[in-house]
């Protein structure tokens, strides 16, 4: 009997939130029946926002296919929902993959390349409004799965998501295991990790901060939706 393994592919982009990509990573690595790929395109290096830099990366348009297509998200979102190479080989590998996931802002790829219409989805609690122009309908818990899509929302949730995802393709043995391993037991020293939870000042303090990165976002969603209608027209 032939053994086979998952694969699971990140394509991965400049200016992206690292721990979007190393949470799950580390997760998934944990898994011997799982094969990782990390791609972007052409194989560039990639430096993540605040860096580290990412290198001997796969070029994404030779990777042939994949079970698991795993999105990170990041202030270079904005960058790489208006970058058409990426997005080809995004819509590319999601056609043949069993599951489509994102961490963070990475549900706007997927929105992006049309693969979240009709779909309930997450996102960064910061950047939730902003996902319904691509016809999804947005849920405001950690990690969310509608069909064979799995998305988790900003950063930390990576690690949730990961594990949601191991017990779905995996098994629940395994993903309690690999928690237990990389002792994975949240204990928070504050409760403002949640903007239902965080004074209000707190929440428009921390918008405020984003609000750069959440301007250049719509202007992308814009342009890639003016494309559409173009297309179309």
């Amino acid at each position: 009997m032939t053994h086979t393994t998952t694969h699971i592919v990140f394509p991965i982009f400049d200016r992206m939130t690292q721990l979007d990509f190393t949470g799950p990573h580390q997760v998934f690595s944990g898994v011997p029946d799982a094969r990782i790929t990390i791609a972007s395109v052409d194989g560039r290096d990639v430096e993540a926002a605040g860096g580290p830099t990412f290198t001997n990366l796969t070029n994404l348009s030779e990777v042939e296919s994949c079970d698991v297509l795993c999105v990170p998200g990041g202030s270079g979102t904005s960058a790489a929902i208006t970058n058409e190479a990426y997005m080809r080989e995004i819509r590319r590998l999601a056609g043949g993959a069993k599951y489509l996931t994102s961490v963070c802002t990475g549900s706007f790829v997927l929105g992006a390349a049309g693969l979240l219409k009709g779909k309930r989805a997450t996102t960064h609690w910061a950047r939730r409004e902003l996902l319904p122009s691509f016809g999804v309908v947005v849920e405001h818990e950690r990690v969310v799965r509608d069909g064979n899509v799995i998305t988790g929302g900003g950063v930390t949730a990576g690690i949730d998501f990961a594990l949601t995802v191991v017990s779905e393709v995996f098994g629940r043995d395994t993903a309690e295991a690999l928690q237990l391993r990389y002792e994975y037991s949240p204990a928070p020293p504050f409760e403002t990790g949640r903007p239902e939870d965080a004074p209000k000042e707190l929440v428009a303090s921390v918008r405020q901060g984003l609000s750069k990165s959440e301007a250049s976002l719509r202007a992308a969603i814009d342009k890639v939706l003016a494309a559409k209608v173009s297309r179309v027209g």
